[in-house]
This record gives structure tokens, sequence and C-alpha cells, in this order.
């Protein structure tokens, strides 16, 4: 998203935190912004019964977080590391004057707030509207773009776990399940080694 060294050049601070950790808290005051630098960041939140419910996945060279940094409001989300993760981290302050003296990065910070608000719009149509089997193609369909899936002999890799394609699309994994099943003998979807490929 933004260069390394250019956010280094701002002061930003690299921070490892190892799996299961929470880099902030839903309902918390953010501060700082947030690049990937290695590994796997979800942010989520828990129904009152518990369901977790995941607002987006991100990875290498992605930011989270910001939207309710630029507006001031609290998080809407916790953020937790799916893995070991390394993270850049910048100040706010030192981020507006970053922007400020760098009108390219953005707008590139713009386009990458307007991908995130269109995959909501369009996944929360999906959600309220569509049948399992269609939620998880558009899911899939966008998260070979968005998510940055590999290709290879068998197709695209869709590099979710079916827990993850249940939080994504509020649905039950064992329903995750039994579409994508129906989905690969509709020959839609491969299932390879337990691996997912459309």
């Amino acid at each position: 998203m933004i260069a390394i060294e250019l956010l280094e050049k701002y002061s930003a601070l690299k921070k490892s935190y190892p799996k299961a950790s929470i880099i902030f808290d839903e309902g918390k005051l953010p501060t700082h912004y947030y690049q990937i630098i290695s590994g796997e960041i979800k942010m989520s939140n828990f129904n009152d019964d518990g369901r977790e419910f995941i607002q987006g996945i991100f990875y290498k060279g992605q930011s989270f977080g910001e939207p309710p940094l630029f507006i001031s409001q609290n998080y809407p989300a916790s953020a937790v590391a799916v893995e070991d993760v390394e993270i850049l981290s910048l100040s706010k302050p030192k981020l507006m004057k970053l922007l400020e003296d760098n009108p390219s990065v953005s707008l590139k910070v713009i386009e990458n707030l307007a991908q995130r608000i269109y995959y909501k719009s369009v996944m929360a149509a999906e959600i309220s509207t569509q049948e399992p089997e269609h939620r998880i193609l558009k899911l899939i369909d966008y998260g070979i773009t968005y998510f940055n899936f590999k290709k290879d002999e068998n197709g695209y890799l869709i590099n979710f776990t079916r827990q993850q394609i249940g939080d994504l699309t509020g649905l039950r994994v064992e329903t995750v399940i039994r579409a994508i099943k129906a989905l690969e003998k509709k020959g839609v979807l491969k299932i390879i080694n337990r691996k997912v490929y459309l």
C-alpha cells in the first residue's frame, strides 16, 4: 500500500506480534495507522450468541483499521493476528503529514478505502438476499482480486478455511461445507487434498 521506506521516513515503527495477539480492541479510539509487513490479520466482532463475524482479512502490504482512524471514531471490530505478524505502526499526526506531503499516496489510500466500501456493499447485498452457493461464489470472485488468491495448474486456490468463509458470508460452517460440496458436484469448484480451487 504505502512504501515501507516512506513510512519509515515518517517514523513508522516495526512491531512483531505472535499468533492470536490482539492488535487493537473493538470500541477503542484509534491512534495509529497499521500496515502489514508479513503475516495475516483479521478484523472481527462477535454477536450476543458468541458467533464471530469477520469484517475483513488482511495480508502482507495491506493496511487495516484506517476508516475509524480518519474520522476519529471507535473501532467497530477487533484486529487479531491469524499467524505471527510484523506490522508497521505510524501515529495519526505523522500519517496526516505523510499524506499531505505526498498527494499520490493520498489517492492510493482513497482508492483502497473505496475498494473496501465496494466490497462491503456487494457482500451486504449478497448476505441479505442470496443463497449460500451464490454468496460463496461472490466471495471467491471478489477474493481473486482483493485477497490475491494464487493460481496454479488446478485453478485459483481459495486461501480461506471453511470457518473463515462462513464468518465472511454470515453462514454456518456446516452450510459452507454442504455448499462447497454441491458446487464441486456441479463442476464449479474443485477440492484437491482438502483445498478448494476455482
